[in-house]
């Protein structure tokens, strides 16, 4: 079972997508959500159109 749950702040400013995974919550991220099968798929649509946003942004560099 895989809930979205938020996100937090890193302290350089990054963002991390917390989970719960199988009853423990996981922070995860954005570059690791490969690394956990579903937890692209549970987050919200906002979320997701905020990483094509990052990753558009990062193609252009």
């Amino acid at each position: 079972m895989i809930k979205y749950i938020g996100t937090r702040k890193t302290d350089q400013g990054g963002m991390l997508y917390v989970f719960l995974i199988n009853g423990q919550e996981k922070q995860v991220r954005e570059s690791a959500l490969k690394q956990y099968p579903g937890c692209y798929e549970a987050l919200p649509e906002s979320a997701k159109a905020r990483i094509l946003a990052n990753r558009k942004w990062l193609q252009k560099l």
